[in-house]
Parts: structure tokens; sequence; C-alpha cells
């Protein structure tokens, strides 16, 4: 795959037809896929276990047609694609080329992309790591990105800067799915608020008079079970982990994300991805879970 020049000069094929990008909030543009196209995102996890299992050699030219078969099975049809940078960048510089066209050829076809990076640092640091994901300029622009609070929520201003200015949006780690997140996302402050809590306090206020939904949007795992213990109206997106390989299911989302389940946006890596080699199967597995996520939000 060649890379793409920066997304700011190709159209894209938005879930109604071509459009170019104009800057529209990622709220705004995420809440009308996931209306258009359902409430789905699949993850783009290259790991090397799932290459062999797709006949692939695990080197850059297997991370390659991998990453461009599920862009051409999924992209066209499915509300949001999550790339997974780390699958990318143990390849170096080849596999983070071939992460550019990954994101440029997904926008292209429609999806929202989510590059999921988990950044977090301080200062012109925080700086760099925001212009590299989050101007609109650059190489890997992405409509989202996945990030850290966990230097302090004030750490992250200056994504939340660039992200604001370039119509994108962020998705930060608030109540993840992984065991060892409780012993800080569950700690409680001098002020008896959780963690967590104030992450997702945050980013209310972060999102607080957008419509018709937030650019600033909280990772909380689908696994957690009953979440009523903490406010997750943020009138922001929720992306939610471990629906299939981790365990929680479609049937799962209204019990963990009550109310709030219209803004959950459900993430499917190898629930799909197994499915693969085949075009074919993997539309019809996301097809299914997206079904199946429909008919579980219908029923709040």
């Amino acid at each position: 795959m060649t890379a793409h020049p920066s997304p700011d000069h190709h159209p894209s094929t938005g879930p109604s037809g071509p459009q170019t990008f104009s800057g529209e909030p990622f709220g705004a543009r995420l809440r009308r896929a996931m209306d258009e196209r359902g409430p789905l995102c699949v993850g783009i996890d290259p790991h090397a276990s799932l290459l062999t299992e797709w006949g692939l050699n695990d080197d850059v030219a297997g991370l390659e047609r991998f990453s461009r078969t599920v862009v051409e099975a999924v992209a066209d049809r499915v509300a949001v694609l999550k790339p997974q940078s780390a699958f990318f960048e143990r390849f170096g510089s080849r596999g983070i080329a071939v992460l550019e066209t990954v994101v440029a050829q997904a926008r292209q076809a429609g999806a929202l992309v989510v590059t999921d990076a988990k950044r977090g640092d301080i200062g012109s640091t925080m700086a760099a790591y925001a212009e590299a994901f989050l101007h609109k300029d650059a190489p890997l622009f992405s409509d989202a990105l996945t990030v850290s609070p966990y230097l302090g929520y004030g750490s992250l201003r200056p994504a939340v800067e660039l992200a604001r200015e370039s119509g994108a949006g962020l998705f930060v780690l608030a109540l993840t799915s992984n065991p060892e997140g409780g012993e800080v996302q569950h700690a409680v402050r001098g002020d008896g608020r959780s963690v967590g809590a104030t992450v997702l306090a945050h980013l209310a206020a972060e999102n607080a008079g957008e419509e018709p939904l937030g650019s600033f949007g909280a990772v909380v795992g689908a696994t957690l079970g009953d979440l009523s213990a903490y406010d997750l109206a943020i009138n922001g997106p929720l992306l939610a982990p471990g629906i299939g390989a981790q365990g929680a299911t479609p049937a799962d989302l209204p019990r963990v994300f009550g109310p709030a389940v219209r803004n959950v946006v459900p993430n499917v890596s190898r629930g799909v991805l197994r499915h693969g080699p085949g075009v074919a199967a993997l539309r019809a597995a996301a097809e299914r879970f997206a079904e199946e996520i429909r008919a579980a939000v219908a029923a709040v």
C-alpha cells in the first residue's frame, strides 16, 4: 500500500455519501455515523497470532495484507474502525507507513477512525503527541485518539485544545476493562470521589452544551458489570471494549451502561477478526454484532 497524502486533501465517503472533511465536530459526526451505520467499532489488532491464523507471515507484508483486508471488508459499513497503534509500531517505520494508509483509506471509505495509542504525557511532549494524531495536516490524522489522564487530567489540555481546533475527538481512559486498572481508577480521593469518577466529571464539563453529542468520550469497559455508582451521562461517547473475546456480549450493554447506552460505542476486535481472511466472512461477523448491538440498545 502506498501512503496517501494528508486526509485533508482527500474526499472521504461519509455515511450518506461522498463528503470532504470540513472540521465538523467529532461528536456530531459520530452521532450521525452511529445512527446510520449502527454503533459498532471494529478494532484492527494485527496480533502475531491472528496473522498466523490468517495464514500470513508475521512481517510487514502480512501486516499490510491483514489491515487492507479489514478495511476492504468493513470500512464502508461500520461506524468506527480502531487500529491499535502498537501492532503497527512494532515493525518500525514501515509499520507506521501501513498505519498511515489504513487511517486514510478507512476514512476515505466513510468510517470514522479512532487511533488507539493511549498517549499521555505533559507539556510540550503531550502537545507533540497531539500534533502527530490530531493536527489536520498530519499523516496520521485521525477522527479521534485514545489518551491516558493518569498524569493528571490537566496534562491532556494540549490534546483537548487541538482536537477542538481540528474537529477531532478524544477517548480518555476512565474505567477500563483490565483488572489492574482498578487500583488507580477506583482509588478514592480526599474529596470522597474516585479517580475514575473524577475523569468522567472532567469529560462532562468538556462536553457541556454540545449537541447532538460532545467530542470528548470515555473508555469504559463492557465487562465491568453494574456501573450505576458512576455518572456516565457525560454528553459524550463511551468507547466500550470487552465485547467478544473478553467475555461481554451485546446483551450486557443495557445492564452495564443503563440510560447512557445510546451513547455507547462497543468495540469488537477478535470477535470479528477471527473470521478472516475472507472478506465476506468478516463482513458477516461485523453485521451480526451490529444487529445484536442495535437490538440491545433498542430494548432500553
